[in-house]
């Protein structure tokens, strides 16, 4: 390795591209010890993070007041399985826990699992087809029951059930799960399965409980009261909850983890945007947590500097994209709309997507908007640092959009509108209400009139857009506009989960009431044959080889990557919260507490 390649990765380090831990693998791969590597990154100004768990300072649960928490975007339900948002899949962490979750450097960390399944504790078969999770013993559910392998072989037919209509089906309806005892499950994979830390972790591994759920499986899966009165072994029990507005809990007295939590109680409130959310935490302090800072850094900058409180960033593989509808949003067939049947009159045309590609500004946008907070990428996968093509290129040029349209056939009309067999480039572009995406498309649309594009844009109330309301055409699911913007989070250090965008089997359909992964409805078969095949291969380096290639194939079809976005979190100045880019906000609530 070059002394430039050594500078490079510690950058990536610093920048957040790379783990400290992922820096140490690499420098032990070249033959350097573990002390070696962390002074090298000591001598570069970058400290080896302290475990997650033994940061944590309280050494008695409570006695912390109460923990208020201000999401702009308000959930909606409390069941993990339904949760369509990241507002509904951070309401659920509070009550709901997963067998494991991934912390800040893209590891995995036991909650309700005895240990990490491996190789060499014999958790992980050598030949991929089956991994073994030890579960903890003594965690009881909030109403004493007591929690057991029979609960996690439940959510495997529950979310399996394709009648349940789950989000999380894609995890779970290609495995199976066995019993061993009651504290031992085996999850079983008809073929070999390099990427296994995928059912019953984080936020698609939240465990529902079975004696409360069993008799809404299936079809009645929309009936269970505990979908808004949730009933979990968190830190934190259910005490109200008004769909749209507020959630609280209480401390849990029984909770398995010693000394946790530290605050006595627990609210999640909704509504309001993100800029008044900043706001209330960094300069009033009325509130000691907001999440989602999807504001301009330059307000965050000036709210800071009251010193109430500070903005956290982590990188993850967070992506904001403009996705082009494949289908038709207008016409309706058999009573659905942007239905697989139609295709889409421009955005079926390459030309007309190479041209949306060269309008989007993506350098102005992350300057100017978001500045500290995102970087412009022309990925869809931007972390972790194997998977992330050095293939792609973005530029800004409207001139030669209107040349490549022009050489197309799109021509331009007297009301300098270009159009082509009777079909004028005019297209609905939505996304959710929040002043950065309405200036980004502000910018998208003043390119595109240069064009020859014309774009109505629409933005649509985040408690809307991103409702799991399936009667609501609203939602970003349904998708019944020409192009939409929003961020999808990566929520595991790997793409096995995230890149289900993309594939033709997991296009959102009303069959599927909406809850299908693809969003666009993109149907590339090379794309699909790239994604089976990340699936069998055990070798890592031609696995992250495939995924960078789907990457490639991706992005020159109906996504426009724009932003690597980092979590942005304001914190009361005094507020101790362990953050992951790699999972909800909320992944490790029970080790959050306040200095004195």
């Amino acid at each position: 390795m070059t002394e430039r390649d050594l500078r490079t990765l510690i950058a990536d380090v610093k920048d957040g591209r790379m783990s400290r831990r992922g820096f140490v693998r690499r420098m032990l791969a070249l033959g350097l010890t573990a002390p070696m590597a962390g002074m090298m990154l000591a001598q570069n100004g970058v400290a080896m993070a302290a475990d997650v768990r033994t940061a944590y300072k309280p050494v008695k649960a409570g006695g912390g007041g109460p923990l208020k928490l201000l999401f702009w975007q308000a959930a909606t339900l409390i069941n993990p399985h339904f949760a369509v948002g990241t507002k509904d899949q951070e309401g659920s962490r509070i009550f709901y826990e997963p067998l494991a979750a991934w912390d800040d450097d893209g590891n995995l960390l036991p909650i309700l699992a005895a240990e990490v399944p491996s190789t060499e504790n014999g958790g992980v078969a050598a030949d991929g087809r089956s991994v073994t999770w030890k579960l903890k013993p003594g965690v009881k559910w909030h109403d004493g029951k007591p929690f057991t392998a029979d609960d996690v072989v439940f959510n495997w037919e529950y979310a399996g059930n394709p009648a349940t209509a789950a989000v999380t089906l894609g995890t779970y309806k290609d495995i199976k799960v066995e019993k061993v005892d009651d504290l031992t499950v085996k999850v079983v994979f008809d073929k070999p399965t390099p990427f296994w830390a995928d059912a019953f972790v984080s936020t698609a591994g939240m465990i529902i409980p079975k004696h409360l759920f069993s008799a809404y499986a299936g079809e009645k899966s929309r009936d269970a009261p505990a979908n808004l009165a949730p009933v979990g072994t968190g830190p934190y029990r259910f005490q109200e909850f008004r769909p749209g507005d507020i959630l609280r809990g209480e401390r849990n007295p029984d909770y398995h983890v010693p000394s946790r939590p530290f605050f006595d109680s627990v609210e999640m409130k909704g509504g309001g945007d993100a800029v008044s959310a900043a706001r209330a935490v960094l300069q009033t302090g009325e509130y000691d947590y907001a999440w989602n800072m999807q504001v301009e850094d330059e307000i965050l900058k000036r709210f800071e500097a009251g010193g109430r409180g500070r903005i956290a960033i982590s990188y993850g593989g967070n992506v904001e994209f403009i996705l082009l509808n494949a289908t038709d949003p207008t016409a309706e067939v058999d009573g659905e709309r942007a239905s697989l049947k139609t295709k889409h009159f421009a955005f079926a045309d390459p030309a007309v997507r190479q041209a949306m590609n060269l309008i989007v500004n993506r350098a102005a946008t992350q300057q100017f908007i978001y500045g500290r907070t995102a970087r412009a990428t022309a990925n869809i996968l931007n972390g972790p640092e194997r998977f992330r093509s050095p293939n792609t290129t973005f530029a800004f040029d409207v001139d030669k959009a209107a040349q490549i349209l022009e050489a197309a056939g799109w021509k331009k009309g007297a009301d300098g509108i270009r159009a082509k067999d009777g079909k004028a480039l005019k297209f609905v572009f939505q996304t959710s209400i929040n002043a950065p995406r309405q200036k980004t498309q502000a910018i998208v649309k003043q390119a595109a009139q240069k064009a020859g594009i014309d774009m109505e844009l629409k933005s649509v109330p985040g408690s809307v857009f991103f409702s799991s309301d399936v009667a609501n055409p609203d939602t970003f699911p349904h998708f019944y506009a020409d192009m939409e913007m929003y961020t999808v989070n990566m929520t595991q250090a790997d793409p096995a989960v995230f890149m289900l965008q993309f594939v033709s089997w997991e296009a959102a359909t009303k069959e599927n009431k909406w809850q299908g992964r693809n969003i666009c409805r993109m149907r590339n078969p090379e794309a699909d044959a790239l994604y089976r095949a990340t699936q069998t291969e055990l070798d890592l380096t031609k696995r992250a080889a495939l995924f960078i290639k789907m990457n490639d194939v991706v992005v020159s079809e109906y996504v426009l990557p724009l932003l690597h976005r980092a979590q942005v979190s304001a914190l009361n100045a005094k507020l101790q919260a362990p953050l992951s880019g790699w999972d909800n906000s909320l992944w490790l609530l029970s080790d959050w507490y306040k200095e004195a």
